[in-house]
């Protein structure tokens, strides 16, 4: 059994031989089906499916693109399974299938770690998601999630700064933001040495070098000025400025997700678990599951689906 994350910027895989993580931009029409094939071992190969790059505005609108990816991934693997925002299987394009990546990894651990919050903190967005109210999750939409505090649109590495930041102390003088496409949180988390160049798997905004230098380059760009000008302590800080506000609002969001759940702990998973293991006393799941933690919803979709032991069968709905 394979399973298989199609987000709207990377394509998670987890199969017997590991985790596999590839930068795939729907938007910029990167081809799905050239990257699955590598995974296929014979054309029976059992995957299990979830999806999130059906909001790509590359397509009209999401039943486009769900649409679009099932097919793509049904051409790869015509006995290909998909998670559904019903908690259920399918086996064809159905408007559930919209954005349910989060809740199968709700349905993964729910039962591990059944007093918890679990804390997906990605490369794109930040899942806070109540394990113990799994029932009550069913059905939600991304817009219900963000209305909820369940979602929050900032992560590790594509979020542009003006997302966050209205302003910086540079020199002490309170300076606005350009809201121009300069630099992202990839380079925030590079010059605080969070990530490794390695892990920067986005482009760049200037399509330039993954590095300490050129991350500040482009951190400075976002108060308009060149490196030269504001100096690298500077613009080192205002990394530390957008990673003050990232972190106080992805954990002031977590603690107000378990006071209202009442749940009593935290799971990390995502690129950005570590960092808030640290800051809120959490449970790092890649000490548990290794590398997969990055992969989550890749990993849970195929251990839901073993677990069930959902059939590949061609049903218009696998039910549990």
């Amino acid at each position: 059994m394979i399973g298989i994350d199609v987000g709207g910027a990377n394509l998670k895989v987890v199969d017997d031989d590991g985790v596999h993580i590839h930068y795939c931009p729907l938007w910029k029409r990167s081809s799905l089906v050239q990257l699955l094939k590598q995974y296929r071992k014979n054309p029976k190969e059992p995957a299990a499916v979830v999806m999130s790059g059906e909001l790509a505005d590359c397509f009209i609108n999401k039943a486009e693109g769900i649409a679009c990816i099932v097919k793509a991934v049904l051409e790869v693997f015509p006995d290909a399974i998909f998670y559904g925002t019903d908690a259920a299987f399918h086996t064809g394009a159905v408007p559930q299938l919209a954005a349910a990546n989060w809740l199968v990894s709700a349905d993964c651990l729910r039962v591990r770690y059944p007093g918890a919050v679990l804390v997906d903190f990605g490369s794109t967005t930040t899942d806070i998601i109540p394990l113990a109210q799994f029932c009550d999750l069913k059905g939600l939409t991304d817009t219900q999630r963000l209305q909820k505090g369940y979602l929050i649109y900032t992560g590790m590495l594509r979020t542009s700064i003006p997302t966050l930041l209205r302003e910086v102390v540079i020199g002490g003088i309170p300076t606005p933001l350009s809201t121009e496409f300069f630099a992202t949180s990839a380079d925030v988390h590079l010059v605080l040495e969070h990530i490794t160049p390695e892990q920067y798997t986005c482009e760049t905004p200037d399509h330039k070098e993954k590095t300490a230098d050129a991350s500040l380059r482009r951190l400075a760009r976002v108060v308009c000025a060149d490196l030269a000008e504001i100096g690298r302590q500077n613009a080192a800080s205002i990394a530390s400025q957008f990673w003050d506000v990232q972190r106080t609002l992805v954990c002031d969001r977590v603690r107000a997700v378990m006071k209202g759940s009442g749940a009593s702990s935290v799971v990390t998973a995502g690129i950005g678990a570590p960092l808030f293991v640290e800051e809120l006393s959490g449970t790092d799941l890649s000490k548990e599951i290794g590398p997969a933690a990055d992969a989550l919803p890749a990993y849970a979709v195929r251990e839901v689906a073993v677990r069930e032991n959902v059939p590949a069968s061609r049903s218009r709905r696998v039910k549990r």
